[in-house]
């Protein structure tokens, strides 16, 4: 087991699961909190890092493409503010963040975690039913539906359509833009039977975002529609567009020995045995895991 426990929130692995609680210290961002408590299982972790500075440090998960809608979602603009899977650490918890990195990174050794593309989503995304006001409009969503209202500062020509309902099986894409510089950001629908290029202001399908305090929560709307859409990795295998559907999450693999390697891999075996050999004089594996390690690799010698 290992814990953090700073301002921010605290972060708990217990070999098998990580769990990311939000801090209650006021300073905490609103998706943070809107987001509340997030189980990560080992298997949607690609690495993890720690930063060191001269006041704070940084933890940061780094999850599978395809792990977690809220990413797919936001396509990687999230600030460090907002982003779930970074926590500052006080200078004199350096060493618990350290402990835990290497916690975590021996498990992800042991356990063989692929660092490959996911194919379903490991993560269920933001619950529903929820509902976010912020730009020009409010963005509701209840599993099947998304509603967008507009308010008094909605360009007129979007206005007079009056409030859009778009029914999931519609939707082909969504995707979250913050604000940033003079560009404003954007929730924006891409809908089947009547795709537009015109920009959010303009747009009945997005709601235009002017970088306000509460322009992240529209990231919650975006991920829980992404991960009522087809997974983007299972686009290739499957024969065409279905019927909307909540899609199964997919399965944490299960922990099995790798196939054994053909005849002409026994270098790579041998480098392996000198990678776990350097991992246990460093400390980073104990000896129980390290005895483990280095019998499961010579049985495939």
């Amino acid at each position: 087991m290992a814990e953090i426990i700073q301002r921010e929130g605290t972060w708990t692995f217990d070999g098998e699961t990580l769990r990311l609680v939000p801090g209650r210290d006021k300073g905490v961002n609103l998706l943070r909190r809107a987001l509340g408590e997030l189980t990560v299982p080992l298997a949607a972790l690609a690495g993890v890092s720690f930063e060191q500075g001269k006041k704070s440090g940084r933890l940061r998960l780094r999850l599978r493409d395809g792990a977690d809608p809220l990413l797919q979602a936001t396509g990687g603009k999230l600030t460090e503010g907002t982003d779930p899977y970074q926590l500052t650490v006080e200078s004199d918890r350096y060493g618990v963040a350290e402990y835990f990195v290497d916690e975590v990174r021996s498990a992800l050794l042991l356990e063989r975690i692929p660092g490959t593309a996911c194919t379903g989503y490991l993560l269920p995304g933001p619950s529903v039913p929820l509902s976010v006001s912020a730009g020009d409009g409010t963005a509701s969503f209840d599993g099947e539906h998304i509603r967008l209202e507009w308010n008094w500062k909605t360009e007129d020509a979007k206005a007079s359509s009056g409030t859009r309902q778009l029914h999931l099986a519609d939707i082909t894409a969504v995707e979250w833009q913050p604000a940033a510089g003079l560009e404003n950001g954007c929730l924006r629908f891409t809908v089947r039977s009547s795709p537009t290029k015109a920009p959010p202001k303009y747009d009945p399908n997005s709601i235009e975002l002017w970088g306000f305090k509460k322009d992240p929560l529209m990231a919650l709307v975006a991920a829980a529609v992404q991960a009522r859409l087809p997974h983007p990795g299972a686009a290739a295998a499957a024969p065409g567009p279905g019927p909307a559907t909540v899609p199964v999450l997919e399965q944490a693999p299960e922990v099995t020995e790798p196939p054994a390697p053909p005849e002409d891999d026994h270098d790579a075996l041998l480098r392996r045995l000198r990678e776990l050999g350097e991992l246990h004089r460093a400390g980073v594996l104990t000896d129980e895991e390290f005895a483990a390690a280095k019998q499961a690799v010579l049985k495939r010698m």
